[in-house]
């Protein structure tokens, strides 16, 4: 199998998909450094609402409200993925949602490259508990979403 025309194409598509994660993990982290600006201008809005124009009397029922919603939709986001509302578990469900995009607009054939792992290396199995993000990415991509 030195020569095999697959093993090329193989090779193609590990290069395009590791574009295509490092493009997907761009922009997630685009989506999180928003979120972190929107919870710095939240604070700054309500510590000015808060110490300058009302008062604590009148700003502690809107807080408590806010940090209820902000609790609501992090349940909410557990009920819709089954995947605990944390960083880690938002950074991971955006990172597959990007990517599956991303495949799709450059179509990338996910059931090829995975045929392709599977002849290459059989012994590796591809379950989704090898998913993995942070920088070493998956050895195949999941075909449910």
């Amino acid at each position: 199998m030195p020569n095999d025309s697959r093993k090329e194409e193989l090779d193609g598509l590990e290069v395009q998909k590791a574009q295509i994660d490092r493009k997907a993990e761009v922009l997630v982290r685009t989506e999180l450094y928003s979120g972190l600006g929107f919870l710095v201008l939240q604070t700054l809005g309500l510590m000015r609402l808060t110490f300058w124009e009302l008062s604590w009397d009148v700003m502690e029922p809107i807080c408590f409200f806010l940090t209820s919603l902000q609790f609501a939709l992090a349940y909410l986001f557990f009920m819709k993925t089954s995947i605990e509302p944390s960083f880690v578990g938002y950074f991971q469900r955006r990172f597959k949602v990007k990517q599956k995009k991303l495949m799709q607009i450059n179509n990338f054939d996910v059931e090829r490259y995975n045929h392709l792992r599977r002849v290459f290396y059989p012994s590796k199995s591809l379950t989704e508990s090898q998913y993995r993000v942070h920088g070493m990415f998956s050895d195949h991509v999941p075909t449910r979403a």
